[in-house]
């Protein structure tokens, strides 16, 4: 007679999203990614480079320490042994917002040097959904040619372009609807977007 297999440890709870934070222009983005899922809900892992806590202090009044407070779990970049380094990690997948160019050069040759590369590199391999808020304008023909690489891996480019058609009030209702729509993404409605009928 074959033996019981036991299903006391199986979770039936909701896979958790990861965030990550680059020093690209645009903390904000990631910080009301964090300020949304938390008020769903949603447990988030939350990773951010040290570029990303000097842009941080450069262009907002946050306090690392606040925004690190609105993510369920955070790993240090420099933790190659955390969770999420693991495909055996089960995730949603992993939003980075903003995202530089240096950390999506890193995603797209595979060389990550940080754990936020590494947990998008490893997004990626275990076929998940990856989404890159790349920051940077205007693009040059290596920068288009590492994107083309990257949606070829099976990776959602989506940069922060402002939706006028949504006739944002403020700079904040530009973002809640840019969040909400890479939320869309991963089938979450934040409430935030504005959505088009006619």
């Amino acid at each position: 007679m074959a033996p019981r297999m036991s299903v006391c440890c199986v979770s039936h709870s909701p896979m958790p999203l990861l965030i990550g934070m680059t020093g690209a222009s645009g903390a904000v983005l990631g910080k009301r990614l964090l300020e949304i899922l938390g008020a769903l809900g949603i447990t988030t892992h939350l990773v951010m480079s040290r570029s990303a806590e000097i842009t941080i202090a450069n262009e907002t009044d946050f306090k690392i320490a606040d925004i690190k407070a609105l993510a369920t779990h955070v790993h240090a970049a420099r933790d190659i042994a955390a969770s999420i380094a693991s495909g055996s990690f089960r995730t949603r997948g992993m939003i980075v917002a903003p995202c530089s160019v240096r950390s999506m050069s890193e995603i797209a040759s595979g060389v990550t040097s940080s754990l936020l590369t590494r947990a998008a590199d490893v997004t990626l391999k275990e076929r998940r959904r990856l989404v890159l808020m790349v920051r940077e304008t205007p693009l040059h023909l290596g920068h288009l040619r590492t994107l083309t690489q990257l949606a070829e891996m099976g990776a959602i480019i989506a940069p922060p372009v402002p939706a006028f058609y949504a006739r944002p009030a403020d700079l904040a209702e530009m973002v809640d609807h840019t969040v909400g729509r890479v939320l869309d993404l991963f089938d979450i409605d934040a409430g935030t977007v504005r959505r088009w009928s006619r």
